[in-house]
């Protein structure tokens, strides 16, 4: 089983955004609390760059390089347990 992953994004009302996963299902999430730090003052500042969030690499991303961790987007933390995660040996051997 592979990894899920964002696939599409759209910007909904407020700082929600609805998910495209890369196995078919859609999510919405509110990411307001997760645009915390300085590297996202002008995205919460300003609408317009909200706005220009895009996918890269299967998760979202703004113009100046900040973007959010996907499984905290997908899963609203670590994925839950039915879902395969690399053991240590795997790790190593990537």
């Amino acid at each position: 089983m592979s990894l899920v992953r964002i696939s599409s994004v759209s910007v909904l009302a407020g700082f929600r955004l609805r998910l495209g996963l890369s196995d078919g299902r859609t999510v919405e999430r509110d990411v307001e609390a997760l645009l915390a730090g300085p590297v996202f003052e002008e995205i919460r500042s300003s609408r317009a760059v909200f706005e220009q969030v895009q996918i890269e690499a299967g998760t979202v991303v703004w113009p100046n390089g900040a973007d959010l961790c996907p499984d905290t987007l997908i899963w609203g933390g670590i994925p839950p347990v039915e879902y395969p995660r690399p053991s240590a040996a795997s790790k190593v051997a990537e």
